[in-house]
């Protein structure tokens, strides 16, 4: 299956696209780990991306999409592949069926994670990260550590980064609703969305999310 992953800052997609790419054995293709390999290996379009990135500017978006026309040529996406931060806009998304229609291939679905709007901001206000070691998360409401502002971990200080506030939260909410959000009613027109609760535990998430797309699959 061809799937395009979309829902607002703390959905749980990256999480959500790495079982659902496990379970339906296609590649995971994540916009940031794309920046990421090109930039680290210097291609063309890597160099591209970093001397905007460098610059403070957004990456134009047909550096972005030419990452993600190189990734989905890859042989592992021959048997197809999960979009995940790509497309971010509608004139991604038009580049995109442009892309996919050169090649004769399309779609089949965009699953949608949904999560009140009031949700996303507990989820992300409510982390902290250790200082020591960023890989140790906790939550004031879902993780809490067994002592409050310490790492059950290692010790170390717990705090909440400035990315992380509920100011910052919101206006990320206001830029998913006003450039991100449309390409769900984009791709409504094409009949091709499916939308599901976020809400539960990852695994009840993930079931939800399967029986979606073969339901999907065998329509």
């Amino acid at each position: 299956m061809r799937i395009v992953l979309v829902g607002p800052p703390g959905a749980g997609k990256g999480t959500q696209a790495a079982f659902l790419a496990k379970n339906l054995s296609i590649p995971h293709i994540s916009t940031g780990d794309l920046f990421r390999a090109n930039i680290s290996q210097g291609t063309e379009l890597g160099k591209q991306a970093k001397a905007f990135m460098d610059a403070g500017n957004l990456v134009p978006d047909e550096v972005t999409i030419g990452m993600a026309k190189d990734r989905m040529e890859q042989p592992d996406a021959e048997r197809g592949f999960l979009l995940d931060g790509f497309p971010r806009n509608v004139s991604q998304a038009v580049a995109l069926d442009e892309t996919l229609k050169a090649e004769s291939m399309k779609l089949d679905a965009v699953l949608d994670l949904e999560v009140p709007e009031d949700e996303v901001v507990k989820r992300i206000a409510g982390r902290r990260i250790c200082r020591k070691d960023s890989s140790h998360v906790f939550h004031v409401t879902y993780k809490r550590p067994e002592k409050e502002g310490v790492c059950d971990v290692c010790g170390g200080e717990l705090y909440q980064r400035e990315d992380d506030s509920e100011a910052t939260v919101r206006k990320r909410l206001e830029v998913y609703h006003t450039q991100t959000e449309p390409i769900i009613d984009f791709y409504r027109e094409q009949g091709l969305v499916v939308t599901i609760s976020a809400l539960g535990k990852v695994e009840d998430v993930t079931g939800r999310a399967m029986e979606a797309l073969r339901s999907r699959e065998a329509a």
